[in-house]
């Protein structure tokens, strides 16, 4: 077959045109490293005076090699929820990188995002990170730290089937099509949220700050007058003691990692 050529000419016109297309690179990845920074230089501050690493951070210590983490949707939300202060990427980063040289999808909730809580389009991040897990059939990870749905907004995260109810439909059609899911509790566990964990094949929650509940303490304190605090209502100990929501209790993040990267290896 005949190679398709083209002959270019580098006049003015030419000139002129190439360093338009490169001044609109120029602002594309600038705007993508401001995405990038989540919540800001103090939410990740914030964020890491808890002994935390920030959601890019855990996936990079996940993967083989994080140069070659194959990140997806970075500008998902971008320039939308203004009026609430945005929320770079969703408030949620997936993509897909290698860990013991196997494909896995990635998905990692952003805390310094509104404490990673849930807007509609991170709803339907989502779902697309569990869409490219069916359709490719490779492993989905999901590292949870998130407030829940973002309240001022919940009313748009359950409208209709292609929204967050979806994504537990996900979890158990991945289940029935032998595709693993693990989850690492490394922050709270909010809300609807708190199904996803429960209903992946391996669950682990990190000492002191993992958390699972379908409400928080001051909310339990508010409807019913008892006085409790998270790490009893739904911390480590009593999800991997008590209920058996959870398999493995885990000190700290890295850790926690550790131990999903040595699941992904023994997987069959």
């Amino acid at each position: 077959m005949k190679q398709i050529g083209s002959q270019i000419i580098e006049n003015e016109t030419f000139l002129k045109r190439e360093d338009y297309q490169k001044e609109l690179l120029r602002k594309l990845a600038a705007a993508k490293e401001t995405v990038k920074e989540g919540g800001g230089k103090k939410a990740i501050e914030k964020h890491k005076a808890k002994g935390k690493l920030t959601a890019r951070e855990r996936i990079n210590l996940l993967v083989d090699d994080p140069k070659k983490f194959f990140e997806l949707s970075t500008f998902a939300a971008y320039g939308m929820y203004e009026e609430y202060g945005g929320a770079p990427s969703s408030g949620t980063i997936y993509g897909i990188g290698k860990i013991h040289n196997r494909d896995c999808v990635i998905v990692a909730n952003d805390a310094t995002v509104k404490a990673g809580a849930w807007f509609p389009i991170t709803a339907k991040k989502n779902l697309r990170a569990q869409e490219i897990a069916m359709e490719n059939h490779i492993p989905i990870i999901y590292l949870v730290d998130s407030a829940g749905v973002f309240l001022p907004l919940q009313e748009d995260i359950f409208p209709d089937k292609e929204h967050f109810g979806r994504i537990f439909r996900n979890n158990a059609k991945m289940s029935s099509m032998g595709i693993p899911q693990l989850a690492a509790i490394m922050g709270p566990c909010v809300a609807g949220g708190a199904y996803l964990p429960i209903m992946s094949d391996e669950a682990l929650i990190v000492e002191g700050e993992g958390s699972v509940f379908l409400a928080g303490s001051h909310l339990v304190r508010a409807a019913i007058g008892e006085v409790i605090d998270n790490e009893s209502l739904g911390g480590a100990k009593v999800q991997s003691n008590i209920s058996g929501v959870t398999d493995y209790i885990m000190k700290n993040d890295e850790e926690c990692i550790q131990q999903i990267r040595s699941l992904v290896e023994n997987l069959e």
